[in-house]
C-alpha cells in the first residue's frame, strides 16, 4: 500500500477528560472524604490534582499541549461526551473533525499511576492506533 492509499488521518481538535466525581459542593466533599478514607478513587483526579487543587505540573502540561484539554465532572460533562463514552468515568475523549473517540478508559488511566507524562504518552499511543493526530490546524 502506498502512502496515498493510507486512510486519511483525522485531526483531534480538543481533548476532554471526565472525572469520576460530581462538581456539586456535596459531590466534591464526598469524593474528597471518600478518597482520604480509601473508599473513592478517580485515576484522572489523581493525575491532574493534588489533595485539593490542580497540580501546577498539570496546568503547565495543558498549556503545552497542541490542542485544548478540558475537564468536566460526571454531572456537568457535555451530552456528546457522555454519549461517546457511554457515561463511563473517568475517561479521556478526543473530539475530532468528524466526531468523538474514547482514547483512555478507567483502566488505561489507572495504568498511568498518577503520572501526567504517562497519560500524555498513553493519549498519543491511543490516538495513533485510532488514526488520529494531535497536530494543531
Amino acid at each position: 500500500m502506498s502512502p496515498s492509499d493510507a486512510a486519511p488521518t483525522q485531526r483531534i481538535v480538543r481533548l476532554v477528560g471526565v472525572y469520576d466525581a460530581d462538581s456539586t459542593l456535596r459531590g466534591e466533599l464526598a469524593y474528597w472524604v471518600g478518597a482520604r478514607l480509601g473508599r473513592r478513587h478517580c485515576s484522572l483526579c489523581e493525575i491532574t490534582h493534588g489533595s485539593v487543587r490542580q497540580r501546577p505540573e498539570w496546568k503547565a502540561c495543558q498549556a503545552g499541549l497542541p490542542v485544548p484539554f478540558d475537564t468536566f465532572h460526571r454531572n456537568d460533562q457535555p451530552d456528546s461526551i457522555r454519549a461517546a463514552s457511554h457515561a463511563q468515568a473517568p475517561v479521556v475523549v478526543a473530539v475530532t473533525d468528524t466526531g468523538h473517540a474514547v482514547l483512555l478508559d478507567a483502566s488505561q488511566l489507572a495504568a498511568c499511576d498518577g503520572s501526567i507524562d504517562r497519560m500524555v504518552e498513553a493519549i498519543e499511543q491511543s490516538a495513533a492506533r485510532l488514526g488520529l493526530t494531535l497536530t494543531p490546524a
